[in-house]
């Protein structure tokens, strides 16, 4: 990408003012202000001598934009790399940068949304909730610890690397369909992760046992025969069930507490 003008200071501050891409978010271009916002010491630093390149450097960047947050940062670098390119000549075509912003915009949030919210996030969740649920206050704190550090380093890493990769970044990133193995095998691994938490922290049990003239009849052991795990496997999808319905998640929750407690007292449940 030839000589750089960004030192590691214009850099950090990018990294820092992107926790606020999505502070100023609108229908008509979604993370387009906080977007532009994140960029501007970069920008002030890649145009500076020239206001009019930079006045509209900044407009074009307040365009419609909207990724997974977390690695959003990798777009930011690689258009930072081709504004550079754009202060060195006049002949340079700024639509290449919005074209490539678009173009990403998709597979970063199909990557960053299944890692992130899909993988990062459960498996974080799932170690701190099997300590909270002993009352170990490592549980919270473990969760929030995981979390954050992953989403500092992907955040900081994918600024750096966008912005050294620059325009090459888009043939790697779509040969050998790299983007879609990435995001299907993100999308498995936190699949796995929700499987193994229903199985092990969604607790739904029925004490009842029914008494007759052969002996006992054991209702939980009985389904537990039958299919280990199943009433908090069959109380997951009603939930999701619901979910898809768009019934809002307070109303699920108050409807678990009430059932829960319901439960508990009458000897439905355990």
């Amino acid at each position: 990408m030839g000589d750089s003008k960004l030192t590691k200071k214009e850099i950090n501050k990018v990294f820092w003012r992107s926790f606020a891409l999505q502070g100023s978010e609108s229908y008509t271009d979604m993370q387009g202000m906080g977007y532009s916002f994140s960029i501007l010491p970069a920008l002030n630093k890649i145009y500076q001598g020239n206001d009019e390149k930079y006045y509209e450097a900044v407009y074009r960047n307040t365009e419609f934009f909207n990724t997974t947050p977390h690695i959003s940062t990798f777009i930011m670098g690689m258009s930072l790399a081709l504004e550079e390119e754009n202060a060195k000549t006049d002949q340079f075509e700024t639509e290449t940068i919005s074209s490539i912003k678009a173009a990403l915009m998709g597979p970063v949030a199909g990557i960053g949304d299944s890692f992130y919210w899909g993988t990062f996030r459960v498996i974080a969740a799932g170690i701190g909730l099997s300590l909270a649920a002993q009352g170990n206050i490592l549980g919270p704190i473990l969760y929030f610890s995981i979390y954050t550090l992953l989403h500092f380093l992907g955040r900081y890493g994918c600024l750096r690397i966008g912005y050294r990769m620059g325009a090459n970044a888009i043939e790697k990133a779509f040969e050998n369909n790299y983007l879609e193995s990435f995001s299907l095998a993100a999308s498995i691994v936190g699949l796995m992760s929700i499987g193994a938490m229903t199985s092990s922290l969604v607790r739904f049990t029925i004490p009842a046992v029914f008494k007759s003239k052969g002996g006992e009849i054991n209702v939980q052991q009985m389904l537990d025969d039958i299919f280990p795990g199943i009433l908090s496997l069959g109380l997951t999808f009603f939930v999701y069930f619901l979910l898809k319905k768009k019934v809002k998640v307070l109303w699920i929750i108050l409807a678990i507490f009430v059932f829960s407690i319901v439960g508990v007292y009458t000897g439905l449940l355990g």
